[in-house]
């Protein structure tokens, strides 16, 4: 029995980059989500809730991307 699973690092969108990835926050809720930025529909793709800043490690660790500044 293993105790700690190896993560695999899922690849990232047909059309995106790392630096497509963008943060974006709701100016009623104060929300923030982050996802891969599509300009064309003005629209984050493979977007995710953040709470905390280990969410956006997360997002990171998943996609292999280098960790993001603020």
């Amino acid at each position: 029995m293993k105790l700690f699973k190896k993560q695999k690092t899922e690849p990232i969108p047909e059309g995106y980059t790392a630096d497509s990835v963008r943060i974006e926050k709701s100016t009623c809720t104060g929300e923030r989500t982050i996802g891969f930025y599509n300009p064309k529909d003005k629209k984050l793709v493979g977007a995710e809730l953040v709470r905390t800043d280990a969410d956006i490690a997360a997002f990171c660790q998943k996609y292999g991307i280098k960790q993001m500044s603020k």
